[in-house]
C-alpha cells in the first residue's frame, strides 16, 4: 500500500504528484490502466472534478479506485457544481472509503465548459470551502451541528504564480493560507523566478506548507498560443514557443516532454520548491517519460 501523503509532506524529499483525468462516460478501463501505471512512481494521484466545466465521471469515482488499487488519491472539489450540503455529505463519504486528501477548489466558470446552460452554484468560494473541511476535521458540520464521526483530511489549494497582475493572487492565497492548508498545488509554471517569488511569499507566512509547482507539458506551438489567449494566470515564455517551432514536425510530444523533465530537474537542483505536480490530462500514459527524464525514478 502507499504512504499516506500526509505523511510524505512532512518528510524532506522532493514530492512528486500527477494528474488522473476522468473519461466523459461510465467507462473506467483506460482510468485504471493510468491507475496501474503511475501508482508506484509518484505520491498521490490527483483526480479532476468535472475539469474545464466539462461534464466527467466523478472525481470521488475515480479516487475510490484508486484505493481499490493500492495507490494514494487526491480528491479535487470545486464549488461550482455543489453546495455546502452536497459538498459536506461527498467529504463525509469520501472519508468513510479512506480517502484522506482534498484538493479544495472555487472551479472554473460553465462559460468554458460543454453545458452552458447548467446552473452555477458557487455556495462557498475556496477559502470557505478550505474553512469546511477544518470544520469536518473537527467532527462539526458548517452549521455547527456535532457529527457522528468526524473526517481527517489532509487539506490542499490552488494558486497562479504567473498571474499578472500578482498581488490579488498574493492577497487570496494569503486567505488560503490564514484558512490552514497542508499543500499548494500551483497552475502551470514556466518561469523559474515566478515561482521562487511564490515560494518566498508562501515560507515568509507559514514555512510548514509545501509548495508543488504545476507542471504542464507544452507540445506545440498552437497549444502555447491556445494558452496564452484562454487561460488565465499561465503565460508561455516566448522561448519556449521558439524552441518548439524550431523542433522537426511530428517530435512536439518528445520535445514537450524534454521540456518539463528540464524544468523539474533545475526546480529540485536548486530548491525552488518543495515538489511538482505533473498535468498531462490525455496523455497520462507518457508521464513516466518525463519521471525518466527528469530523474525522479
Amino acid at each position: 500500500m502507499s504512504t499516506p501523503f500526509r505523511e510524505i509532506l512532512k518528510k524532506e524529499g522532493f514530492v512528486v504528484t500527477t494528474e488522473v483525468g476522468p473519461e466523459k462516460g461510465s467507462s473506467v478501463s483506460k482510468a485504471i490502466e493510468h491507475i496501474e501505471l503511475l501508482k508506484d512512481k509518484v505520491h498521490g494521484l490527483n483526480v479532476t472534478d468535472n475539469q474545464s466545466s466539462v461534464m466527467r465521471y466523478p472525481s470521488l469515482g475515480i479516487c475510490l479506485l484508486i484505493k481499490e488499487h493500492g495507490g494514494e488519491p487526491v480528491l479535487q472539489v470545486t464549488c461550482r457544481d455543489r453546495n455546502r450540503m452536497a459538498i459536506q455529505a461527498d467529504l463525509l463519504f469520501a472519508h468513510s472509503r479512506g480517502v484522506r486528501n482534498v484538493l479544495c477548489l472555487t472551479g472554473d466558470s460553465v462559460d468554458v465548459g460543454d453545458h452552458k446552460e447548467a446552473k452555477q452554484v458557487f455556495d462557498l468560494d475556496s477559502v470557505q470551502l478550505i474553512h469546511l473541511v477544518h470544520t469536518l476535521n473537527s467532527a462539526r458540520d458548517i452549521a455547527g451541528n456535532e457529527l457522528s464521526g468526524g473526517t481527517d483530511f489532509c487539506v490542499g489549494t490552488a494558486a497562479s504564480p504567473s498571474s499578472d497582475p500578482i498581488e490579488p493572487q498574493l492577497i487570496k492565497v494569503e486567505k488560503k493560507i490564514k484558512a490552514g492548508v497542508d499543500f499548494i498545488q500551483t497552475q502551470a509554471v514556466y518561469e523559474l523566478d515566478e515561482i521562487k517569488r511564490f515560494t518566498d511569499f508562501v515560507r515568509n507566512m507559514d514555512e510548514k506548507v509545501r509548495i508543488l509547482a504545476g507542471i504542464v507539458p507544452i507540445i506545440g506551438v498552437k497549444m502555447a498560443a491556445y494558452m496564452n489567449e484562454n487561460v488565465p494566470g499561465i503565460v508561455i515564455p516566448q522561448r519556449i514557443i521558439d524552441e518548439l517551432a524550431e523542433a522537426p514536425k511530428g517530435t512536439g510530444v518528445a520535445k514537450g516532454i524534454e521540456m518539463s523533465a528540464r524544468m523539474i530537474r533545475q526546480l529540485k537542483e536548486e530548491r525552488v520548491c518543495d515538489g511538482v505536480h505533473i498535468m498531462f490530462i490525455g496523455r497520462e500514459e507518457r508521464v513516466p517519460e518525463i519521471l525518466e527524464a527528469a530523474g525522479l525514478v
